[in-house]
């Protein structure tokens, strides 16, 4: 079962065009690093996947940036006043209340990488869809292959053209891409 989940991941890193850039000492303490075929202010953004649990965007600063999923963590501190006859603070029976967050971690590495395949589907690929630049070439089974206003016969290398090119326009030329139940065209 695992094994297929696998497999399956690296098709569709495969598909989208992620890359493993990890060094040696990188996989040897146990994390991946990939990179995105998508620029972000002139470099490659790059995300990784760590042994710890934690799943990052390797921004190129001194902290990647976490990209689990968070939980509220609750958490009650006493409140203290200075007493000037004793130097020292004292409680006084209120509390603050502090709302944080903690970061939920991902045990397993198939799942880290599903995680973050699909956080790069909804937060780079789909609203970032204008900078990506993807070249799906068609299979060689396809018989005709369209773009624009024309029609291409694979076999016999002929072009055809409507004559109202608005109708062709009309005909899908979109990879589709279904993340958590939710379908999103990707041009």
């Amino acid at each position: 079962m695992n094994i297929e989940k696998e497999k399956e991941l690296y098709k569709q890193m495969d598909l989208l065009q992620i890359k493993e850039i990890s060094t040696y000492r990188q996989q040897k303490n146990g994390t991946r690093i990939f990179q995105l075929p998508i620029k972000k202010y002139g470099k490659y953004i790059e995300v990784g996947s760590f042994k710890s649990g934690y799943v990052r965007r390797m921004n190129g600063g001194h902290t990647p940036y976490q990209l689990n999923k968070c939980k509220p963590n609750i958490e009650y501190h006493p409140e203290h006043k200075w007493c000037e006859i004793q130097e020292t603070s004292l409680r006084t029976g209120k509390y603050f209340k502090y709302i944080g967050k903690n970061r939920v971690l991902i045990p397993h590495e198939v799942d880290r990488i599903e995680y973050l395949i699909t956080y790069c589907l909804k937060n780079y690929y789909i609203n970032a869809a204008n900078e990506v630049k993807i070249v799906i070439k068609p299979s060689s089974d396809e018989k005709y292959t369209w773009s624009g206003g024309s029609i291409h016969d694979n076999e016999t290398g002929k072009v055809y053209v409507h004559e109202q090119h608005a109708y062709w326009n009309k005909i899908p030329n979109s990879v589709q891409v279904i993340v958590d139940g939710h379908r999103y065209n990707v041009k």
